[in-house]
């Protein structure tokens, strides 16, 4: 294996990620590679201050995936393009649609703050309030900003180990596309919108149904899931500089489980389901006056969850319903001399409610600036935050990165964060909760370099990431006093400290107009280092420690046919804490071919895991095998 991974890493030096291409009206035009190693210097991110800001001005490492990647990449799985990110890794409990958690550099999935149009969409009745990958689909998406490092400054709780932000698209015309192929599976698109300088309205919706696989391995009846969803958004602009906004989703997933039937009570086929309903959205105002830049609105966040067991009657056997409220501002000063002051506020409400928990809420408040000098060779900038919560108290974090370029052509960057994460409401109020819970907490700490001239671009990365405070769930049988009084099941406690190192290296090349290679490859070591624990040294757990992306495409001279091949390869790991049940490791092939049949019309065509390697990601859960798949795109 060691071999394996050593001549994988010299595949990492032949082939690369590259440039985004500009695909119809949509804004594509963010280069996919190696951090801030940018074409047009004029590209710009929102995670890494809250406000616009020029990548190569950000000593933060940010990929950027965009629709043209989407398109390229094919398919309503995101999950397949998140992979393109370094430092990413995931966990699926069965086939597409089922439970989906994301991992950056190591860190829990909860960990990882998600928003979707500025909408922080975690789902805050779950026991670690994560976000659920398997209901995200590509449709309707123009962007995706990938923030890894620690970053609570700017975007407060939950960013511990990074932050992704999902942007869906201001579109002029007409957007459709549909594609079928193996286990029953179909995805439907479409998109329509008006863009103009003074106003833009986009609407979207879409359909995915698949017959999966069975989410217990040891099954034999497929688990499918289905979803429908719509979305919009648009602006108005009210005066010259100030602008209204709104954005709306709403997402209704339908995922069939497994369960563990009488008289084993083993994980095994059952007829299990659950319909996960989510509705987010935004509304707010715009204000740019030149040298202040200034954001604010109020958003809404709602997920509920319902299970249901066939056997025992058509109604929900149990379920959650979680809501969180906020309302925010950011902004952005210019200051003489190329400095800049980046601030914002905000205060979230947040509550859940389940079928054996009483309604309970909490608040958080917020407020945070970040100084930053900006020139054109060098940019440095560093910022305070601090945080109130209604049950545990206060929590401060502070951060800074800086950036300079050497030459030209090389660039050098580093960066420092801290992230805090507040206790969840059913970790603090549910049947199990403990009010006496305190946030976690984590330091990350990263340096890169950067190198880009004509087709090639490279970069490596090195990060360590120290997380204390860590919130676990304590069995308390056989016991009734100290924390689990009156928990006769359990209940959680600050147990843990992790700490997560490793690097990341980047390639890109492209020797002819025609054909571009990119791959990036990962080692991560992420392990438990709790003093006194029997876990101690142990690697946590579902957390390989290389990743390796590689891919290419080839626009062909035969009437534009394009044909691309992606091989995912992931070393084996572990599924507990005890490292005592072993994931297999291994290649993950995918081959894609497009070809245009008119000016408006692409044909598409894929093979998924062309080797038929079945490779679990959650111990006990099936995996999907090989698929084919065939579809049209359609746009005016």
């Amino acid at each position: 294996m060691k071999n394996l991974y050593l001549s994988a890493f010299a595949c990492c030096l032949l082939a690369t990620p590259a440039l985004a291409q500009q695909a119809g009206d949509i804004a594509t035009d963010v280069f996919v590679g190696p951090d801030a190693l940018r074409r047009d210097p004029a590209n710009i991110t929102v995670v890494a201050t809250g406000s616009p800001r020029r990548i190569d001005q950000t000593g933060q490492p940010i990929t950027v995936i965009t629709a043209a990647d989407l398109a390229r990449l094919q398919g309503p799985d995101v999950t397949r393009a998140l992979e393109q990110v370094p430092g990413l890794t995931l966990s699926r409990n069965g086939g597409p649609g089922a439970f989906t958690g994301v991992r950056l550099r190591g860190s829990d999935s909860e960990q990882v703050l998600v928003l979707i149009d500025g909408v922080r969409v975690e789902d805050v009745s779950a026991p670690g309030s994560g976000f659920d990958f398997g209901t995200l689909t590509t449709g309707g998406i123009e962007r995706i900003d990938v923030l890894r490092g620690s970053n609570s400054v700017t975007w407060g709780s939950a960013a511990l180990g990074g932050v992704i932000a999902v942007q869906t698209r201001e579109l002029n015309g007409v957007d459709a596309s549909a594609e079928g192929g193996s286990r029953g599976s179909f995805a439907g698109e479409a998109a329509a919108g008006l863009a103009k300088e003074a106003y833009a309205l986009s609407l979207s919706g879409g359909y995915t149904t698949t017959d999966g696989v069975s989410a217990a391995a040891s099954g034999t009846e497929a688990d499918g899931a289905r979803q429908w969803r719509l979305g919009g958004r648009g602006r108005f602009d009210l005066l010259p500089g100030l602008s209204v906004m709104a954005s709306a989703r709403y997402a209704d997933t339908r995922t069939e489980i497994d369960g563990y039937p009488a008289p084993s009570y083993t994980f095994a086929d059952t007829g299990e389901y659950q319909v996960t309903r989510q509705f987010s959205g935004r509304a707010g105002l715009r204000y740019d006056g030149g040298w202040l830049t200034v954001n604010t609105g109020f958003a809404l966040a709602d997920t509920k969850r319902d299970y249901y067991d066939p056997a025992f009657g058509t109604a929900p056997s149990y379920g959650y319903q979680g809501r969180s409220e906020r309302a925010d501002l950011t902004g952005r000063a210019q200051l003489p001399a190329g400095f800049a002051l980046d601030f914002g506020a905000d205060s979230e409400w947040t509550r859940y409610a389940g079928t054996f928990d009483a309604r309970q809420s909490a608040r958080l408040s917020s407020g945070h600036a970040m100084l930053g000098w900006y020139g054109e060779n060098a940019s440095f900038a560093a910022g305070l935050r601090h945080d109130d919560h209604s049950r545990f108290g206060g929590a401060t974090t502070f951060g800074a990165n800086g950036t300079v370029r050497l030459t030209g052509n090389l660039r050098v960057r580093a960066s420092y964060g801290e992230g805090f994460k507040a206790p969840t409401l059913f970790q603090l109020l549910s049947n199990y909760g403990n009010t006496a819970l305190k946030p976690e907490r984590s330091r990350s700490y990263d340096a890169g370099i950067e190198f880009a001239s004509g087709p090639v671009s490279a970069a490596v990365t090195v990060y360590r990431r120290d997380s204390r405070n860590l919130i676990a769930y304590v069995s308390c049988f056989g016991q009734t006093g100290g924390i689990c009084a009156n928990r006769p099941f359990g209940t959680y406690d600050n147990i843990g400290r992790a700490r997560a190192e490793g690097a990341e290296a980047e390639l890109t090349l492209r020797p002819v107009r025609t054909v571009t290679l990119r791959s990036i490859y990962t080692y991560t070591r992420a392990r438990n280092v709790t003093a006194g624990s029997a876990q101690f040294g142990k690697d946590l757990a579902r957390r390989p420690q290389h990743a390796l992306t590689v891919s290419g495409d080839w626009e062909t001279p035969l009437a534009q046919l394009a044909i691309g091949a992606d091989l995912r390869l992931i070393s084996a790991s572990f599924d507990d804490a005890a490292n005592a049940v072993r994931l297999p490791g291994g290649p993950i092939a995918t081959f894609r071919a497009s070809l245009p049949v008119h000016d408006r019309i692409t044909l598409t065509a894929r093979l998924e895991n062309a080797f038929d390697l079945r490779l679990p990601t959650a111990a006990g859960y099936g995996a999907v095998g090989r698929g084919a798949f065939a579809g049209v795109r359609v746009r005016y």
